[in-house]
């Protein structure tokens, strides 16, 4: 059979050429056509010459042409048809090396050049600014000493850090950089009681002032005067392609201070990270482990961002990314002026995700179930109690804790919304006015629990009320 298609097929074609062809014939096309005269019989000694005079004709024309397209005259001079000597073009003499075509690799530009302003610092100008400004963080935890990179924002001692440096720490320490060792000559008096020759009393204890696990910021202080605060510029005004500097303790403090740059790749990528949605710029400067909390500098050495995260070198290299400065000082203000940030909504509630394989096994809903309510909460007024099925809010149906939230933060403290439940096998809707989360520690909130549903215990008590 497919033989046959292709034989005909073949045939059609062939009368479409035809008839192509014909059509082509009968139109008038306006174009030029060649036709050569029938050829006339020479003597050979004519032909002979002809075909001398037409090889010495063309060398020469190929000569001349190669001259006027390279401009290397190769000794021929090319008068201009009169007398005077200056108006003929002058004879060049061919160069062997060619050295004048030749592109000099050594003044090229380098990538952070091509990246850089013509106003902008050098590198090492930015590093010399900045660097007083950077700060090691330690924490004793109980698994043992972590360490992170802070930035000195004001003179009296505050620091700008991330919220997962810090988390679970029982007790916060941050070291200075070498600068404050080193003997100066300040006719003001200034930094004397910073003058220190012992590594060890460059360590210094730190008070946690707040922190938002949210947007993964943090504030602590130190007891120190006359410190060196940085300058902040705005992330706004960031452009994919510009220079971008960071400076932290990546790997700990044996490389404290280090320096790496690169270019700023994008200025707004959403991702989630633990569970949280973050707006981020993403650079390909060079950012490890202790990085976290460190600033991310343009070439006017101005803090543009807090390094936050990076990819692990299993997917790939060249990627990570900071909070945009212009998001985090406000943040910043909430927690110093507050310890907590003003008008993040919550319900007060604790939950676990309902996995697919317990959603199909059980005949129920996915959605997060309810694991506590905190007395007093949103949640409580409502009616919410332990053991509901989240599974919806404001009329969308969610499937867990994160795609609740997502919905959930777009609103503010004092705001009504509608929870969707499941409960004794009916979908029920409650109103909710949400509370405001004024926890310093929100562990207890419904956005910090994101635990799989799959406790054998909580499952066997759970489904007791559905006769399973």
């Amino acid at each position: 059979m497919y033989e046959n298609f292709e034989s005909k097929n073949n045939e059609q074609q062939t009368q479409n050429v035809q008839n192509n062809f014909q059509s082509y014939n009968n139109e008038k096309v306006n174009e030029f056509n060649y036709n050569p005269e029938k050829k006339k019989k020479h003597s050979k000694a004519f032909t002979a010459v002809v075909a001398i005079l037409s090889v010495v004709a063309i060398g020469a024309t190929s000569i001349v042409g190669y001259s006027l397209i390279t401009g290397d005259t190769m000794g021929i001079s090319i008068g201009s048809g009169k007398n005077n000597s200056d108006d003929n073009i002058n004879t060049v003499t061919k160069n062997n090396d060619n050295s004048s075509s030749k592109i000099d690799r050594g003044e090229l530009p380098t990538l952070i050049q091509l990246a850089t302003p013509s106003d902008a610092m050098q590198i090492t100008e930015i590093v010399k600014k900045v660097s007083p400004s950077v700060v090691g963080i330690s924490c004793m935890t109980n698994s043992g000493t972590a360490t992170g990179t802070g930035i000195i924002m004001s003179e009296d001692g505050y620091i700008i850090t991330n919220a997962h440096v810090i988390d679970g720490a029982q007790a916060v320490s941050v070291v200075l950089p070498s600068n404050y060792t080193e003997e100066k000559d300040d006719s003001s008096g200034k930094l004397d009681n910073l003058l220190k020759k012992d590594d060890d009393d460059k360590t210094i204890k730190a008070e946690i002032i707040g922190k938002d696990i949210q947007t993964d910021i943090a504030v602590i202080k130190i007891d120190k005067k006359d410190l060196t605060p940085v300058e902040f510029g705005t992330s706004a005004e960031v452009l994919v392609g510009e220079v971008s500097i960071v400076i932290g303790n990546p790997l700990g403090f044996n490389l404290a201070n280090t320096v790496t740059a690169g270019i700023i790749s994008a200025t707004d990528r959403s991702l989630t990270i633990e569970d949280r949605t973050m707006n981020l710029i993403q650079t390909d400067a060079s950012i490890n482990s202790g990085n976290s909390g460190g600033p991310l500098i343009n070439a006017y050495g101005q803090v543009i961002g807090i390094t936050s995260a990076k990819v692990a070198s299993t997917y790939g290299e060249g990627l990570g990314f900071a909070i945009p400065i212009d998001e985090a000082l406000p943040i910043v203000k909430d927690l110093m002026e507050n310890g907590y940030v003003t008008g993040r909504p919550t319900l007060g509630i604790s939950g676990m995700n309902i996995s697919e394989i317990y959603s199909q096994y059980y005949d129920i809903p996915r959605g997060f179930i309810v694991k506590s309510v905190q007395p007093g909460s949103a949640a409580e007024s409502a009616g919410i109690v332990v053991d509901d099925i989240i599974i919806g809010i404001e009329g969308n149906l969610i499937e867990s804790i994160e795609e609740f939230n997502n919905i959930k933060e777009k609103y503010k403290a004092g705001d009504k919304i509608t929870v969707s439940l499941y409960r004794n096998e009916k979908i029920v809707d409650v109103d909710v006015i949400l509370g405001e989360d004024i926890e310093s520690d929100d562990s207890s909130q419904e956005n910090d629990n994101h635990n799989n549903f799959g406790n054998q215990q909580s499952i066997d008590d759970f489904f007791k009320q559905f006769g399973f």
